[in-house]
């Protein structure tokens, strides 16, 4: 721990426990991103942090006002109002951040789920046991899921966990509700005596078939995503530009029309591109 968490921990560690009953999924959501702080911890952090932006905000706002209103005192409550109301959501913003890091790692493990789970299946279908399954799986898989994989692996090796116990806290930790699911079949699979091997291969081929279905529903909303950028963007800023070349020759007011040509070329196209791109990375099946 740091001198900077040490601070906030001294400091707000008091108020922290009380206010940890009013984020009862705040500890869930660091084991899942993989923070290695306790919620109290975070907390103070979050607490520590908002008081410095408060700090920081004040005397800043408190000068902007002054300039704009003639009333010291007027000036001062507006920034202190201010202050205290965007301290608050950026402790709010800081409290969530988890969540977000949860999502992203949820995003990259389901988008090659699919096939480390074929890949699973077919060292199956070695008939090893689990845990050499597993340590096979992470010398090959891809990184997000390894990375998974492997803490299974520590639970079993390093703290002598049965397989089923390490199962139920990677259950518990997993970011993603796919990856946790299948987790849960194979501790199934395993209490009951069934073929693991079986229930993977079916598994993945499930997972196989629905990734096929979101590669035709992708080139469907990929082919509708072009037609509005050849149409409205492309088509569209060629009619826009010749309609105000022509308005300009009528009626004047050419000093008007070249900025606009040129916001419409250089700025607003380009932009849009730029965000059609982001559409198609986010939407594609894999996050390829």
């Amino acid at each position: 721990m740091g001198f900077y968490e040490r601070t906030a921990y001294r400091l707000f560690s008091g108020y922290a426990s009380k206010l940890s009953i009013y984020f009862p999924d705040l500890k869930s959501d660091l084991k899942k991103s993989k923070s290695k702080i306790s919620a109290e911890e975070f907390i103070s952090q979050s607490m520590f942090t908002a008081l410095i932006v408060f700090l920081f905000e004040l005397p800043i706002f408190s000068l902007i006002y002054g300039l704009l209103f003639k009333s010291f005192a007027f000036a001062f409550f507006t920034a202190f109002t201010t202050s205290v109301f965007l301290s608050i959501l950026f402790f709010y913003l800081y409290i969530n951040y988890p969540k977000l890091l949860i999502r992203d790692r949820e995003k990259k493990i389901d988008d090659t789920l699919h096939f480390s789970l074929l890949y699973l299946s077919t060292i199956a279908s070695t008939k090893l046991p689990l845990p050499k399954i597993f340590k096979m799986f992470s010398k090959f898989g891809k990184e997000e899921i390894v990375e998974e994989i492997n803490s299974i692996n520590t639970d079993v090796e390093m703290f002598g966990l049965d397989i089923n116990t390490a199962l139920e806290r990677a259950i518990e930790r997993s970011p993603s509700k796919k990856l946790g699911e299948i987790y849960y079949g194979i501790l199934s699979v395993i209490r009951a005596g069934g073929d693991l091997n079986s229930y993977l291969r079916e598994k993945s081929s499930n997972m196989m078939n629905e990734y096929r279905r979101k590669l035709r529903d992708f080139a469907h909303s990929l082919t509708i995503y072009l037609e509005i950028y050849l149409v409205a963007i492309i088509l569209g800023s060629i009619f826009v530009t010749i309609l105000t070349a022509i308005i300009s020759g009528i009626g004047g007011g050419g000093a008007m029309v070249l900025p606009l040509q040129f916001m419409m070329i250089f700025v607003v196209i380009p932009l849009v591109s730029i965000l059609l791109i982001y559409l198609v990375k986010t939407a594609t099946p894999g996050g390829e």
